[in-house]
């Protein structure tokens, strides 16, 4: 196995090089076969002996660990600095098809950035980074992920007692737009520009040597985040921390505190009982991304002109409704575009909203409609049938210009329609028999979330609406 170390080599003055702190007793509770599989990584990797492996206490030939140092903007306001607070990024694996991974090690110990932190993780965290990463992985959406997940009988203190736990994570960078801030408030412009280029060099190689380079790359960082959010808002995805320091550069999911799927279909859903004001509010989450962006314009405007800064923010407005356009557009089975297209989207929204339809059923059952049936299974699930049965009218009127068959629409439906998402409740469930060291329950929720646009009996329970209680399950920045 190749490790490089081009943020070790490369960027001196970025980073404190350290190694983590070992837990006591580390155990390796569980790990992702399929990300395994994708890294080169055989069954031998991940037997009971390998567990100070996956903790940090053993490092692999060519590993330089170290702490990112970063800035950001938190709920708006400005933080200062931050930095990997109980983060070691470990090496950059290089696969033999070019491709690149960090190997991030979540909870390793306190670090020059961990303020007022203990630089640990707790299990309940660690499982729900886990579980959210490969969720959003298999529902296509640009995601860091997990391979493995450590336990351990160190004491970690939150609002209770937990065990201390770490997580290995993967992704092809962490630089975040924080990264960029951090140099831009502290006058270190020279450095801002070598982490641009450093950037340009191994994520967007292609631009190197252009004239335009920072602007291309700028431009295409704004499409990127535009169409990460459309992603979101499409499955029902809320991120309670959308902070800058939490936003990739490389437009993928990264860092996994408080965040929540859509049960009942509630626009102004909250996920982060800390988000007092609803900022990273599901229906605001757009307007967040905008805002963020702007921030790392901010921090970029040394490199471009104001004009080009404009010129690129304002692909995003664009770029976001295209892609969720699209998105929504195959969610409800039409093949073709329309102009009032948009009036049956908003028209179903508006009936989910009233009744607080649960949000990832409704679409699945839709994608059973049978177009020549007068009415659809859906029918069933709404209070006010004449209100649905006035909207099916014109949808079903819609598909039939479409003048597509079944057998074809329903198919393209479900591949997008998930039967399965990570409910908080099935998170929940997994966490509370881990603990116990019974990894049952994950392992069941793991393969169900490995495919979650299949139609699987032995998963059905998994499919269905929360139990009351489920929708009560509260997380906030300890999660």
């Amino acid at each position: 196995m190749q490790f490089n170390n081009s943020w070790f080599n490369e960027l001196p003055g970025f980073y404190t090089a350290l190694n983590p702190t070992p837990l006591k007793n580390p155990r390796l509770l569980y790990h992702s076969d399929s990300l395994a599989q994708q890294l080169g990584l055989d069954d031998s990797w991940f037997t009971a002996d390998k567990a100070t492996l996956w903790s940090g206490e053993t490092l692999l030939p060519g590993m330089q660990p170290l702490a990112q140092v970063y800035s950001g903007h938190q709920f708006g306001v400005w933080a200062g600095q931050l930095g990997d607070g109980r983060g070691i990024l470990l090496g950059e694996q290089q696969l033999a098809d070019g491709r690149k991974f960090d190997w991030h090690l979540k909870g390793a110990g306190l670090t020059p950035y961990s303020r007022m932190g203990d630089g640990r993780a707790v299990l309940r965290s660690t499982l729900r980074e886990f579980l959210a990463s490969e969720a959003m992985h298999h529902l296509g959406v640009p995601t860091s992920r997990a391979l493995t997940v450590v336990t351990s009988d160190e004491p970690v203190y939150r609002e209770t007692t937990e065990r201390g736990a770490m997580l290995l994570r993967v992704a092809e960078s962490h630089v975040r737009f924080g990264h960029f801030e951090h140099f831009f408030y502290n006058g270190q412009q020279e450095k801002l520009q070598q982490l641009a280029d450093y950037v340009i060099a191994h994520h967007w190689p292609g631009l190197v040597g252009d004239a335009d380079a920072y602007l291309l790359w700028f431009t295409d960082v704004v499409k990127r985040t535009a169409r990460l959010i459309a992603h979101w808002q499409s499955i029902g995805f809320a991120h309670g921390v959308m902070n800058t320091d939490n936003m990739s550069i490389l437009g993928i999911t990264l860092d996994y505190g408080p965040y929540g799927f859509l049960d009942d279909y509630q626009p102004g859903f909250i996920c982060n009982h800390s988000d007092h004001q609803g900022r990273y509010a599901f229906d605001n989450q757009p307007v967040v991304g905008l805002w963020n962006l702007n921030r790392l314009a901010h921090a970029l405007s040394g490199l471009m002109s104001t004009d080009q800064l404009k010129q690129a923010l304002a692909e995003y407005e664009p770029e976001l409704m295209r892609a969720w356009g699209d998105k929504m557009r195959a969610r409800l089975g039409l093949l073709t575009s329309e102009k009032g297209d948009n009036d049956i989207l908003t028209g179903l929204l508006s009936l989910m909203t009233h009744e607080g339809s649960d949000y990832t059923r409704t679409f699945r059952l839709l994608s059973m409609t049978q177009q020549d049936e007068s009415r659809s299974p859906l029918r069933d699930e709404f209070i006010d049938r004449d209100a649905f049965d006035r909207w099916y009218n014109d949808y079903r009127q819609r598909l039939l210009r479409d003048q597509s068959s079944d057998e074809v629409r329903q198919p393209l439906m479900k591949s997008v329609n998930p039967a399965i998402i990570l409910r908080n409740y099935l998170a929940q469930q997994a966490i509370e028999r881990a603990e116990l060291d019974d990894i049952s329950v994950l392992t069941r929720l793991h393969q169900a979330l490995a495919r979650p646009f299949d139609d699987a009996p032995e998963f059905a329970d998994l499919a269905q609406r929360p139990p009351d209680w489920g929708k009560k399950v509260e997380v906030s920045c300890s999660s």
